[in-house]
């Protein structure tokens, strides 16, 4: 999951905190949505198992945050763990705008 081999860790920390910390507020709106809405669409399954895989992404993000930390700079994360998240920032932000277009219109 994390590459301690990279070098430049300033490089490193300036592109990673920021994108982090991107990934954390995009799953904190993902999750405010998920918990406070009734989104039809998806139904109620559907609905939790994204709610529980947004939960598992801010963990997950969360952990990297505190490793970049800790390690000031020194590790960083996969590409191949960065893809997933934005795969699931991406369907969070579909459902959004399809709730936002079926208020609009109804």
């Amino acid at each position: 999951m994390f590459n301690s081999n990279l070098p430049e860790p300033d490089l490193l920390k300036t592109l990673l905190e920021p994108l982090l910390d991107d990934f954390q507020h995009w799953f904190e709106q993902s999750r405010s949505l998920l918990e406070s809405e009734d989104i039809c669409f998806l139904g109620d399954e559907q609905q939790a198992d994204l709610l529980a895989r947004v939960k598992q992404a801010q963990q997950e993000v969360s952990t990297a945050q505190m490793l970049l930390k800790l390690t000031d700079g020194q590790v960083g994360v996969e590409t191949a763990v960065l893809i997933p998240w934005h795969q699931l920032v991406t369907e969070c932000w579909q459902v959004a705008v399809r709730l936002r277009l079926q208020r609009s219109s109804g």
